[in-house]
């Protein structure tokens, strides 16, 4: 473990957003999605719900600023419905740790799907929650 990195980031993970530049994307799954026929780099981080994956990520990741969509989740289908709660659960972390950040941008499931095919990686949770997943795009990190 390292001093000031949550626990619930695993080495692979950490190594993972270390190597992503900026523009690059990693999708957070939730555990129905099928990361693994999209996207060759899969990590995994079973039992972990998004929100607190957020609340450690983020910390640690600049949200591209220079995007329009850098925050991104799948439209519900037509007929079906999306939980507000989800987003919600999401929003909090993410205007904890990245106040400026802009709205989520909902796009369809297979253009969801296309972008997690480009993604940099794909971080497979324990979320349970319909359509909770969520892609982020990397910033430009700030020289401290």
């Amino acid at each position: 473990m390292l001093k000031g990195i949550s626990p619930l980031i695993s080495p692979e993970l950490l190594a993972t957003l270390a190597r992503m530049g900026h523009g690059d994307e990693i999708v957070l799954a939730d555990a129905h999605f099928p990361g693994e026929s999209f996207n060759a780099r899969v990590l995994r981080a079973d039992g972990l719900r998004i929100p607190a994956l957020l609340d450690a990520i983020l910390p640690l990741f600049v949200i591209d600023t220079y995007v329009p969509d850098p925050l991104v989740m799948m439209a519900a289908v037509p007929g079906d419905s999306l939980d507000p709660s989800v987003e919600a659960s999401y929003l909090a972390p993410i205007r904890k740790h990245a106040p400026d950040a802009p709205a989520i941008t909902r796009i369809d499931r297979f253009a969801f799907y296309e972008r997690t095919r480009k993604a940099y990686a794909v971080l497979m949770t324990g979320e349970t929650a319909k359509y909770g997943n969520i892609l982020l795009k990397k910033g430009v990190t700030p020289i401290v």
